[in-house]
Parts: C-alpha cells; sequence; structure tokens
C-alpha cells in the first residue's frame, strides 16, 4: 500500500478491563493523516491525548501501559496489533477508562468491528523501517532480534513448564489474511494459581473464563477447550504484533523472539530505534531517507492489505 489509511466511520466498544475490572467505553474515530493512533484518556473533566509510540510506554507488567501526565491507558496491545495488521494508520480512540476493554482476549472482535466499519486512503504516502542488517536484544534466556527479510515476519518462541503448553514454535508473514485466520482469534491466557496474588496489587479484577484463557494445575479450566493447540503461542505474537507496532514504522523484517513479554518487546524497541545503522526509512513509493530522531507515527505492520 502507498497511502496512509484511516477509518470511514467511528465505532463504538463497551466493555470491562482486564486488570481494572472497571466498565469502559471506547469509541475509534476517523483521523487525519499523519496523526498517527491516538488515545483520548478521559478522567472525569480531564482530558489527555496520548500517542501509541514507544516512549509513551509507562509500564510492561502483564500488558502494554501508556500514559503521560499521571493518566494512563493499559492494555492496549491487541487493539494495536488490529490496527497494525489491517494496515489502519491514523485514528483518535476516546477513552473513559484506565484500560482497552478486554472483549473476549483476543483481537477477534476489534477485527470485525474495523472491517465493518471500513478503511479509506488518505493522501499521504507511508512510511517503513526497513532492517538494514542484524539487531538483537537478550536477557538470560529470553531474547529478540531481527534480520533483513523482503516481509514482515515474527518467529516466536516459547516454553512452559505446563502440561497444555510446553514448548511451542510459529512463524508467520505478518499480513491482514493470516492475522485475521491465524492469530486474532487467540486469547490471553493466566494461570490460576497466579489470581490471587495478581488481585492482590491490582491486576486481573475483570478477568474470568469470558476473556482468557485460565489454566490449572493439570490442564485448561475453560469448558470449551482452546481454539488451536498452540494458541499460547499465537497469542504471543499477537501481543508482540502490538508492541512493536509502536516502533512508529511499520518494521520490514524477520523478528525472532524467544519467550518474549511485553517487558522484553518494549525493550527491543527502543533499542532498535536507538540503533541507527541497522535500519533506514523508506516511503511506499521507494525512496530512502535519513533516520529520524524518533518515530512520528505508527504505521501498519504490513505491505499487504485486506
Amino acid at each position: 500500500m502507498l497511502y496512509q489509511t484511516t477509518l470511514a466511520q467511528s465505532i463504538t466498544f463497551d466493555g470491562i478491563g482486564l486488570h481494572s475490572g472497571r466498565s469502559i467505553r471506547m469509541t475509534l474515530r476517523p483521523a487525519e493523516a499523519g496523526r498517527g493512533i491516538v488515545f483520548h484518556r478521559s478522567e472525569g473533566t480531564e482530558t489527555v491525548s496520548i500517542e501509541a509510540i514507544s516512549t509513551n510506554v509507562v509500564d510492561t507488567r502483564l500488558a502494554t501501559v501508556l500514559g503521560k501526565n499521571d493518566l494512563s491507558v493499559s492494555t492496549v496491545e491487541h487493539l494495536l496489533g488490529a490496527l497494525s495488521a489491517l494496515g489502519i494508520d491514523n485514528v483518535h480512540i476516546d477513552i473513559n477508562g484506565p484500560e482497552v476493554p478486554v472483549m473476549d482476549g483476543s483481537a477477534a472482535p476489534f477485527i470485525t468491528a474495523l472491517r465493518n466499519a471500513g478503511i479509506v486512503q488518505q493522501r499521504r504516502e507511508r512510511k517503513y523501517l526497513v532492517i538494514r542488517k542484524p539487531f538483537t536484544v537478550v536477557d538470560g534466556d529470553k531474547s529478540v532480534s531481527v534480520t533483513p527479510s523482503r516481509f514482515y515476519r515474527i518467529s516466536c518462541e516459547i516454553d512452559f513448564n505446563h502440561p497444555a503448553i510446553g514448548r511451542q514454535k510459529r512463524t508467520m508473514k505478518i499480513d491482514p489474511e493470516n492475522f485475521v485466520k491465524e492469530i486474532a482469534g487467540a486469547r490471553t491466557f493466566g494461570f490460576l494459581r497466579e489470581v490471587d496474588y495478581l488481585k492482590s496489587i491490582g491486576l486481573c479484577r475483570g478477568g474470568s473464563l469470558e476473556n482468557a484463557v485460565v489454566l490449572s494445575e493439570e490442564g485448561i479450566l475453560n469448558p470449551e477447550g482452546l481454539r488451536w493447540v498452540d494458541e499460547f503461542v499465537r497469542h504471543k505474537i499477537l501481543d508482540a504484533i502490538g508492541d512493536f507496532s509502536l516502533a512508529g514504522y511499520s518494521i520490514i523484517g524477520h523478528i525472532h523472539a524467544i519467550k518474549p513479554g511485553h517487558d522484553m518487546n518494549h525493550r527491543f524497541v527502543e533499542a532498535l530505534l536507538a540503533a541507527k545503522d541497522c535500519w533506514h526509512l523508506v516511503s511506499a513509493s521507494g525512496e530512502a531517507e535519513r533516520p529520524l530522531r524518533s518515530p512520528l507515527r505508527p504505521l501498519e505492520a504490513t505491505l499487504v492489505r485486506a
């Protein structure tokens, strides 16, 4: 796609926050070209605009949290993953609570609503962050690396000491069709043994079997079971797409993530943006540009549009 896009019309979501347990209303509105993805977070009479870029990440415990001026929006990764995968560049997001509604724990409800709303092109070219040479961030047995590629790909490996998970691997070319069919429906997951502790520190207050895969010591508590045998690694890829979109530009390269999480994803994005010799910016028409000091706006996660 040569040009940026936005929504054809506004759409509203009502739901609860996975961690806060609060009822939340969120409205996505069309935005002008070059505006990017911007959350307009309101609390009482105060409203703060928070751009969806890595410099605004204020927390990464179990979710990616964007914040500014003492107001924040948590659990943004599923929505950002859906916007990124569908190639929606510019959106205003009005939200009256501390986190994006969890819906069913996946990006599928967002995908359905976004497609129904429609996507329109705008008269401004996209820019892409094209990887020129390998780059890696390592922390113990965790790592995120990227190598040059013609497309945006993510390879992900996870390893949990649990009979329902174990070691899982998956590689995906990230385009709208693959995302909708293979990634969007993968739900967030958590362990029953951790619920009481998480609630004691103000997290997971809205979690239930309706919006998460919950694991006991022996298996899955959800009566409907899993959507895929490897739903867990698919969900990690969903989280990664949303987190990596905070680079501010679409990354064209092959990312390999081993035991990733929101903190590791964020650290990778920050380190990559600082390693300016590893990438260059290219407009959609093919013109290369000098790297900028910081990203201006989030772009799509693929060169292909549904």
